[in-house]
């Protein structure tokens, strides 16, 4: 099985992309299974939250399946964009907080993937990249949206254009990921530690500052979306017992409604 998943009492889905022989690059196979695997995550109320994270210290996602993607006509790659594209956009548009735990190489699709996530943090020694340029393509998941969005118009061209790869540090520097941690074992705690600081606030305030976040990208009006969102906020028992918590000086228990 390419995915790995492991769902612990706190509502964390670990979800481990796992083709060691192939630095856990996409092929087909494994996009179906994130598919079925997000599908889970949209539906199953026991999970509250997700890492996204690959097998081993060497790769997270160390792109697309090469042999795959030599064989393909241009109607398939049409169609494997698309379906890309859409995949990814499930997970940027996810209720639920949704982190990439970079543990090694993250380039092509595995740079669009982890760019789809909510938050990235990575160990030092990754690497990231689009180096598509190299096969004679471009970037077919986003990665031109994302990164630009990202890192600026600039600096996505140059990256894009040479695709060279960069290091956790130019990629914290640049805003690619959010923060970076020494090796694989401090990056999972991190990732649970921000998941669990998360989960700890209102559920619905949180999928609805997702949406909010994503409309200031996707809608001619961002504003618009936010006031939208706010006043659904307002209209809830958790908003309530937020207030009425803070007023009160005592702990808030939020129930997700």
């Amino acid at each position: 099985m390419p995915l790995l998943k492991t769902l612990d009492t706190d509502g964390i889905l670990v979800v481990t992309f796992s083709r060691p022989e192939a630095l856990n690059a996409l092929n087909q196979a494994t996009l179906h299974e994130l598919a079925q695997a997000l599908e889970d995550i949209y539906n199953n109320e026991k999970i509250r939250g997700v890492i996204l994270t690959g097998d081993g210290d060497k790769a997270f996602v160390a792109g697309a399946d090469i042999r795959e993607l030599a064989a393909m006509s241009r109607e398939d790659a049409m169609a494997l964009s698309e379906y890309g594209q859409g995949l990814f956009r499930k997970i940027e548009r996810c209720p639920k907080p949704v982190i990439a735990a970079i543990n090694g190489f993250a380039l092509g699709g595995g740079c669009e993937l982890a760019m789809s996530c909510h938050i990235r943090i990575a160990v030092e020694h990754a690497k990231l990249g689009q180096p598509e340029v190299n096969l004679g393509t471009i970037p077919g998941y986003g990665g031109t949206q994302r990164l630009t969005q990202l890192a600026g118009r600039g600096r996505a061209l140059e990256l894009i254009l040479t695709g060279d790869m960069i290091d956790a540090a130019e990629a914290y520097r640049i805003g690619v990921v959010n923060r970076t941690v020494p090796d694989r074992e401090a990056l999972m705690a991190l990732a649970r530690q921000i998941l669990s600081k998360i989960l700890s606030k209102a559920p619905v305030a949180v999928a609805k500052a997702i949406d909010s976040v994503n409309a200031a990208v996707d809608s001619a009006n961002g504003y618009e979306a936010e006031a939208k969102n706010f006043a659904d906020c307002a209209a809830t028992d958790d908003f309530k017992e937020g207030t009425s918590a803070f007023l009160e000086k005592r702990k808030t228990n939020f129930k997700g409604r």
